[in-house]
C-alpha cells in the first residue's frame, strides 16, 4: 500500500491546466487485449473509456448548473477549467471508443442507454443538488483510482499509447479532483446526507454498468462461456491486494463528515509526469517517465 495516497496535501501544489487532448495513436495497431494480453483487465477499462464520453457530459451540465450563482473568482475560474478538462476527456476517449466499434462492440447503442438513465432519467426527476453529489461522488472515485495510477505502477504491461491515455486522464483527474465538490458545499450548499446517498448510488450503479458492458464484449470476443475469465479478473478486483482494496481506505474518507478531496493523496508522480510533458511535449513520454518510478519502487 502505497502511504503517501493518504498524506494532507497542499491543494495550492498544482493547476488546473487547459491541455488540448493529444493524440495518443489510438487508431494505430493496438492489440485487442492491450494490457499484458489479459483479455479482463483489458475489457475493464475498455468498458470504463466507453462510458467517459456521456459521464463527462453529465458532470459538465451538473456543475454548469450552479455556475452563475459563484461568485468566488478563483472557483469560478477552477469550474471554467474543469469544464474544459472533461470535455476533452470526451473527445479523446470518443477517439478510443471508435476502436471498440470496429471491433463490433455496440458503443452507439450504450452511449444511448447512458444518455437515458444519466439525462433521461436522473437529470429529469433528481433535484439538482443530488445530480451535482452524483458528480462529486464520481470524481472522488475517479481521483483515487487516478492517485492509485501513480501509486503502483499497474499500467506497468500495458500498451503505451493506452497507458499514456489514462495516465493523461488521470493527471486531470487530480488536478480538478475538488471543484464539483466544491461548488456542491460552497455554492449548492449541499448536505451530509444527499452527499452519501449519491456516492452510494454512484459506488453501486457505475461498477453494475462496467460490468455489463463487459458481459457485451467478452460475448463479443467469443469468451461469454469462459467464466475462468470473470472469476480470475474479479480477483484481481476484489481479492486480497486487489485493485479496490487498496483504494478502499482512500474511498472510504469520503463518509466522513469533514472531508475534503484535497486532504489525501500523493503528488510526487503526478509532478513527474507534468514536467516530462512540459519538457517534451510527448503524453508517451510523460506516461513512461511515471512508470520507470513506479516499477523500480
Amino acid at each position: 500500500m502505497n502511504t503517501e495516497m493518504y498524506l494532507p496535501m497542499d491543494s495550492n501544489a498544482h493547476t488546473i491546466v487547459q491541455r488540448k487532448g493529444p493524440d495518443f495513436g489510438l487508431d494505430g495497431d493496438i492489440p485487442r487485449y492491450w494490457f499484458g494480453g489479459d483479455a479482463f483487465k483489458s475489457r475493464f477499462f475498455d468498458a470504463m473509456s466507453l462510458l467517459f464520453p456521456e459521464g463527462e457530459k453529465f458532470f459538465i451540465a451538473c456543475v454548469r448548473d450552479y455556475r452563475d450563482g459563484i461568485d468566488d473568482p478563483e472557483l469560478a475560474a477552477q469550474v471554467k477549467d474543469f469544464m474544459y478538462q472533461e470535455g476533452q476527456h470526451g473527445i479523446v476517449h470518443t477517439r478510443f471508443n471508435n476502436r471498440l466499434k470496429a471491433q463490433g462492440i455496440a458503443v452507439d447503442h450504450i452511449l444511448e442507454r447512458q444518455k437515458e438513465v444519466m439525462f433521461g432519467f436522473f437529470r429529469r426527476y433528481f433535484p439538482k443538488t443530488f445530480t451535482l453529489g452524483q458528480t462529486a461522488a464520481a470524481e472522488h472515485m475517479t481521483a483515487l483510482m487516478a492517485h492509485g495510477f501513480f501509486g503502483n505502477g499497474m499500467f506497468d504491461k500495458a500498451d503505451p499509447r493506452i497507458r499514456a491515455m489514462y495516465a493523461w486522464h488521470a493527471v486531470e483527474e487530480i488536478e480538478h479532483k475538488a471543484v464539483a465538490f466544491d461548488v456542491y458545499k460552497k455554492v449548492a450548499r449541499g448536505g451530509y446526507l444527499t452527499r452519501i446517498l449519491s456516492m452510494l448510488q454512484v459506488s453501486f450503479t457505475f461498477p453494475l454498468h462496467v460490468f455489463l458492458i463487459m458481459a457485451h464484449m467478452f460475448k463479443v470476443d467469443g469468451l461469454k462461456h469462459r467464466p475462468r475469465v470473470w472469476i480470475k479478473g474479479l480477483w484481481w478486483l476484489y481479492g486480497p491486494g486487489g485493485l479496490y482494496p487498496r483504494l478502499m481506505r482512500h474511498y472510504l474518507s469520503y463518509f466522513r463528515p469533514g472531508f475534503h478531496p484535497w486532504q489525501q493523496g500523493q503528488l510526487e508522480l503526478y509532478h513527474r509526469w507534468v514536467e516530462t510533458f512540459e519538457r517534451s511535449g510527448d503524453a508517451i513520454t510523460a506516461a513512461d517517465a511515471v512508470m520507470e518510478v513506479t516499477v523500480a519502487a
